[in-house]
Parts: C-alpha cells; sequence; structure tokens
C-alpha cells in the first residue's frame, strides 16, 4: 500500500485503541502492548485463521506509527483536525472571518484569516509528496526494501545456523559512498531553497511546499558529480554478506535486515532486506509448533506383550518404554528433544506408534498367527455388535 493511502487512513483508525494504550502512553508501553498483542495474533501462533492475521496486520499498521516519533507527532496532528471538522483542502479563496466552517469543511475562527501554520506538511500527508522529511523540512526519498529468499535443512532450522547471501543491484556506491560527489570536491548548500529541499508554491491564501527544482528535493548541490556514479551516490553491484538464522525458525518466516536494502536518496536511509527462510522438510521427523513429531514402527508383540524400543531424535537416539497391551495409534510424549521453544529452552518429541504389518510372512510366522487367531475367543468387532 502507498505511503499516501496508508495516511489517509488516519483520519478514521484509532492506533491507540488497536494497541489498547492511552493517547498519553508512553513509548515503552506503546511497545510493550504492541510486542504482547504481535505474539498473541502471530500468523505462525495461529495458522489459517483469517481473523488473526487480518489482525495481525492492523497492529502492525498501528505499531508502525505510533512506534515512530516523528509519525506519531503526524498522526496526532491529524487526528486534531479530524475531531475539529477538518475533512480536506480545497478552493482557492481566502479563509473569511468571524468563525465557522469553510466550503471545504475546514474550520475557521473570528478575528481575521487563520493562521493555518505548515500546511505544506500537512498537505503531504494526504498526497503522499514530501514524505521522510529530514531536519530543515530537507525532502528525503528512503530507499526500497528488497526481499529474498534461502533454503535451510531442518536440522539447521532447528539449531540455527548463519547464511551467505549474494544481493545484485543498486548500492552505495564505492568511490563516493552514497554522497554523489567526486572525492576531494564540495557540497554546497543549494541557495535556491537554503538546504530545505523545498520551495513554496503559493495557492491563493494557502501556501504549499514542493520539491525544490534546482537540487531536485536533496537540499544541497554537488560541485563535481561522482565520476563512477554520476552524481546518483548508487551503482549496481554484487554485495555478499551473511544472515543468522535463528534456531527454531519456521518455514516461511521473514527475517529483516535493517539498513541492506536499497540505498536512499542523499541523506536519506537505506531500505531494509527481508529475508524469507524456507525449512526443507525432514525424512522421519515432523513438527508441531515447538515440538517435534514421529510416527514410529512397531509389532503387534512389542504393543500386546510391552518392550523397550530405540527412538531417533536429532542428537541421537533414546529409549522408549512401552507398556504392555498398549494400542496402536497412541502417542507418548519424550520430554526435552523437541525444537527450541520461543522463550527458551527446548519442546518436545511426539512419539506415535503404530504396528507395522508385514508385507510378507515365513511360513513358520504364518503357522503361529493362525494358531494365535484361533485362541482368541472373542473378536475385537464384538463391542460394535457383530461377532465375526
Amino acid at each position: 500500500m502507498a505511503n499516501g493511502d496508508v495516511r489517509r487512513e488516519w483520519f478514521d483508525k484509532d492506533y491507540y485503541q488497536v494497541l489498547g494504550v492511552p493517547k498519553n502512553a508512553a513509548a515503552t508501553e506503546v511497545k510493550k502492548s504492541y510486542r504482547k498483542l504481535a505474539q498473541k495474533f502471530h500468523p505462525d501462533a495461529n495458522a489459517g485463521n483469517k481473523d488473526a492475521e487480518e489482525r495481525f496486520k492492523e497492529i502492525s499498521a498501528a505499531y508502525e506509527v505510533l512506534g515512530d516519533a516523528e509519525k506519531r507527532k503526524q498522526y496526532d496532528q491529524v487526528r486534531e483536525m479530524a475531531a475539529s471538522g477538518f475533512r480536506g483542502f480545497g478552493g482557492r479563496g481566502g479563509v473569511p472571518s468571524g468563525g465557522g466552517v469553510g466550503a471545504e469543511g475546514f474550520p475557521f475562527g473570528g478575528g481575521g484569516f487563520t493562521d493555518v501554520g505548515d500546511l505544506g506538511d500537512l498537505f503531504s500527508i494526504f498526497t503522499g509528496r514530501g514524505a521522510g522529511r529530514g531536519r530543515g523540512g530537507r525532502q528525503q526519498v528512503r530507499g526500497s526494501d528488497l526481499e529474498t529468499d534461502v533454503r535451510v535443512a531442518f536440522a539447521e532450522a532447528m539449531s540455527g545456523t548463519t547464511v551467505p547471501l549474494r544481493i545484485q543491484g543498486p548500492a552505495p556506491c564505492d568511490v563516493c559512498l552514497g554522497t554523489g560527489a567526486e572525492p576531494g570536491t564540495t557540497i554546497d548548500v543549494c541557495p535556491t531553497c537554503q538546504g530545505t529541499g523545498t520551495v513554496a508554491e503559493n495557492q491563493g491564501f494557502f501556501s504549499f511546499s514542493k520539491p525544490c527544482p534546482r537540487c531536485g528535493g536533496s537540499g544541497h548541490i554537488v560541485e563535481q558529480p561522482c565520476h563512477k556514479c554520476h552524481g546518483s551516490g548508487s551503482l549496481r553491484r554484487t554485495r555478499e554478506f551473511s544472515v543468522r538464522i535463528p534456531a527454531g525458525v519456521k518455514d516461511g518466516a521473514r527475517i529483516r535486515l535493517a539498513g541492506r536494502g536499497e540505498p536512499g536518496g542523499p541523506g536519506a536511509r537505506p531500505g531494509d532486506l527481508y529475508v524469507r527462510v524456507h525449512v526443507s522438510p525432514h525424512r522421519i521427523f515432523g513438527r508441531k509448533d515447538s515440538n517435534l513429531t514421529l510416527e514410529l514402527p512397531v509389532t503387534f508383540a512389542e504393543l500386546a506383550l510391552g518392550s523397550e524400543v530405540s527412538v531417533p531424535t536429532l542428537d541421537g537416539s533414546v529409549k522408549l518404554k512401552i507398556p504392555a497391551g498398549t494400542a496402536s495409534g497412541r502417542t507418548f510424549r519424550v520430554r526435552g528433544k523437541g525444537g527450541p521453544r520461543p522463550k527458551g529452552g527446548p519442546g518436545d518429541l511426539l512419539v506415535t506408534v503404530e504396528v507395522d504389518v508385514p508385507p510378507k510372512l515365513t511360513k513358520e510366522e504364518k503357522e503361529l498367527l493362525v494358531k494365535l487367531r484361533e485362541l482368541q475367543a472373542d473378536s475385537p468387532r464384538k463391542k460394535l455388535g457383530v461377532e465375526a
């Protein structure tokens, strides 16, 4: 969703209510509430639950705004405008004196023209222009986010690992280090906008900000552009680095590497890199949250008479005692032999015993089974109301 589209929602969305915090909540309280709700409604903990998925998106959108001091300030200003009756800009006429509401729904007070302050910045909230301004109002264009995929083995996902990454695309120029200027030359403040990156454009009684046409919104003039990147501050090249895959990562999880995306415009921060992790299935183990699952083949005699059998785990085998008379399909819990838990410590291994019926029998095995069948007086289906 585009930046401008998201910010139009500020009129209707009460992000404080979404996170369950008061408007005067401290940043630590906002963060604490977000983490609690995000953990509760995370898609990994609510597989297939569309309502939880939508709630998680709503929580994330709220924290994206309230978790950023500058965005939160802008959001509060917009909400105050909405509460006072503001519904949009329009018209070229002045705001008359005497109080009331103008033709475009803009409230005004008596005593001459209303001081609308920095409407250029507020206008940018609805148009998407001017988003990401730095100090002094300088126009900043944040770098684009990137996404890549990695695949890890099941055992590596359980223990954690480090994998190499190769990203090809725009990256900070290795000659000018992203400044766009030839090393040894100067970067001057733009004389037109005085380094703000914006100039005023009058629209009747309103004055809106727009990017400076001379410096393109950067706020500075490069005396001599870099010979390698021609002043852009970036060029296409291959970057190589490593990413740490945390223990217990789930298939489809995304890991955010801040600042590893495409470079931004001069003076702006780069985008982020999102690494989507694909976990290869294991030959014998399955997974259920932090627990591992295993279907263990056993014989009828081992279940009927009871036995002690070997059970494989990710780090060797353990012994499992099967009581006499155990039914096929029963699940046993081997504690501490699962995957990592989010809050620390290992999960468990859930072992389900299943009778393995041999496809072929020796002559002696067949004779013994026939004799066993003859010795069994009652049919196991008798409780169903049938004899045979």
